[in-house]
């Protein structure tokens, strides 16, 4: 790596690395509630979440540190009990997402792991649109994806 990860980097990768896990999780209850064609989208985004998780934990086991575990269960925001309940946790899941590997971008001057971050920032903002559409939240796509307001 051309720069090394710091503490306050490794720091935005352990939270990133939690929000991934909650985002895993999440997926795995939207699947019990929405239709086949949603469920088919929700698995192409299990899968970019699993791989995203597993990027993360070999970047800080590379760098000597102990990837954060995942949690055995996770609160959801409302409870989920329909197809747009579902969605909304994935309009959810995608913006907790999105704003740690904000954090990434922010707390790192790595340019490998700045890389990584805009690219899961770029790739996690059209998964957002995507449920956001299917949800009817607007604006479809933020204007500054990862900003928590």
């Amino acid at each position: 790596m051309s720069v090394p990860i710091d503490d306050e980097a490794v720091a935005a990768l352990q939270r990133a690395l939690a929000a991934e896990h909650a985002a895993l999780w999440s997926y795995t209850l939207i699947l019990a509630f929405v239709p086949a064609d949603q469920a088919a989208v929700a698995r192409q985004d299990i899968a970019a979440h699993r791989t995203l998780r597993s990027q993360i934990e070999q970047t800080l086991t590379d760098v000597g540190a102990r990837p954060v575990s995942a949690q055995p269960a996770y609160a959801t925001p409302v409870p989920v009990t329909d197809a747009l309940s579902a969605g909304r946790l994935a309009v959810t899941a995608e913006a907790d997402a999105l704003a740690a590997w904000r954090s990434v971008l922010e707390h790192t001057t790595n340019q490998q792991l700045r890389i990584a971050a805009l690219k899961a920032l770029s790739e996690g903002t059209v998964r957002a649109s995507r449920w956001r559409a299917a949800t009817g939240t607007t604006p479809t796509i933020p204007s500054l994806p990862g900003i928590v307001r």
